[in-house]
């Protein structure tokens, strides 16, 4: 695996982990969930889809695929906290980048994987 795709992930992981620190999860705000999809979450599924099309396939060694997950479900647990909800579980980069292959939307891709906000 090339150290480009490695440095990004770190990239994400650390952009995660600051709009961590500084989050406030009151009130609930969509605005605020919309912008964390924009930065983080469409940025990370994207990450792995850009690795897994083309000409290329990239395999990342475990220690990296393992971060870049546990980067997705950060971005995910915060935008669910937009909306005063603690996910409970962990969600597959996999399936995340296949329903935006799907939907073309990040907005769909969170909902239908969190199930927030309840429609």
């Amino acid at each position: 695996m090339s150290h480009q795709y490695r440095d990004r992930v770190r990239a994400l992981e650390r952009r995660a982990d600051e709009a961590a620190a500084d989050f406030d999860p009151d009130p609930p705000d969509e605005e605020r969930a919309m912008a964390l999809l924009r930065e983080g979450v469409g940025p990370t599924v994207s990450l792995y889809c850009e690795a897994r099309t083309g000409g290329q396939w990239v395999r990342f060694d475990e220690a990296t695929f393992d971060r870049l997950e546990a980067t997705l479900n950060q971005w995910l647990g915060l935008y669910a906290a937009c909306y005063g909800v603690d996910l409970d579980g962990t969600y597959s980069v996999r399936t995340a980048a296949e329903l935006l292959v799907d939907t073309h939307d990040v907005r769909d891709v969170a909902t239908v994987l969190t199930g927030v906000p309840d429609r």
